[in-house]
């Protein structure tokens, strides 16, 4: 079975700086990588340091906003459009400068209260972001959050996040199926990627309930790829889950699959 898996740098090597998490995943015979807050990094040195291991930068994570607050994101966040533009375009400059395709747009908490405003606020401001991503030929993406992990976030299920991509009405907006979210929130996989997967942009995986490495826990991830290489999905899949120790040995749930060219090893 053949599938293309990339390094989730956020997760994998967290302990190293984010030069030498990129030289571990090279290393480990990953051919892709993805990001979460590199903004400390100069992106012109990790466009360099993936030209030199051959590795394809594919996303990163908007800015969160004051974390010691509360923030999760801005997006959604009323009255705060203008920290909002802020925050992506510095992400939008990072990640041309990185070589970066796909910026996941992160809408932050959900305010009860105010509920048709956030909506109103995160599609104006989806769109806004979209046409700007649009002319460096990027794509966004949204990811619903399963509640247990971040209690009151903005959407937690694939229908929700969805919703707000049909209404931001932006070819360039696509939904990141993240596994471990749906399978903790959801259930019912194998049905939800094949209904949503002709707007699914990435797709990213870890073990369900404990957010390791996918060869434990209540899904089993052969029926997962065997179901997306029989829907010809042709994709990245993030491997952004949390090691049990040492993420190199931790790969070995790689072979122990069966799985062909999602590693290449040296």
């Amino acid at each position: 079975m053949t599938i293309r898996l990339s390094a989730n740098l956020g997760f994998l090597w967290a302990e190293l700086p984010l030069l030498q998490r990129i030289e571990r995943a090279a290393e480990a015979g990953f051919k892709a990588i993805e990001l979460h807050w590199p903004y400390d990094t100069d992106a012109q040195a990790v466009r360099q340091a993936c030209e030199r291991h051959a590795l394809t930068l594919l996303s990163v994570n908007t800015p969160q906003g004051n974390t010691a607050q509360g923030d999760a994101g801005l997006a959604a966040q009323v009255g705060r459009e203008s920290e909002f533009h802020q925050a992506f375009k510095e992400s939008l400059t990072w990640a041309r400068t990185a070589g970066a395709g796909m910026i996941h747009v992160l809408p932050g908490m959900a305010d009860p209260a105010r509920e048709q405003a956030s909506e109103q606020t995160f599609i104006a401001n989806l769109q806004w972001a979209a046409d700007l991503a649009r002319e460096a030929g990027m794509t966004l993406l949204l990811e619903a959050l399963n509640h247990r992990d971040k209690p009151g976030y903005f959407y937690r299920t694939q229908a929700q996040s969805n919703s707000i991509r049909q209404r931001a009405d932006r070819d360039n907006i696509k939904l990141m199926f993240d596994v471990y979210h749906v399978g903790v929130t959801e259930g019912d996989v194998l049905i939800k990627l094949e209904h949503y997967l002709p707007v699914i942009g990435h797709i990213q995986i870890a073990a369900v309930p404990s957010r390791r490495e996918p060869d434990e826990g209540e899904i089993r991830y052969e029926a997962v790829f065997e179901r997306l290489q029989s829907l010809g999905f042709d994709g990245w899949i993030g491997c952004e889950y949390k090691p049990r120790a040492d993420a190199t040995q931790g790969l070995q749930w790689v072979s122990a699959m069966g799985l062909t060219h999602g590693l290449h090893h040296s």
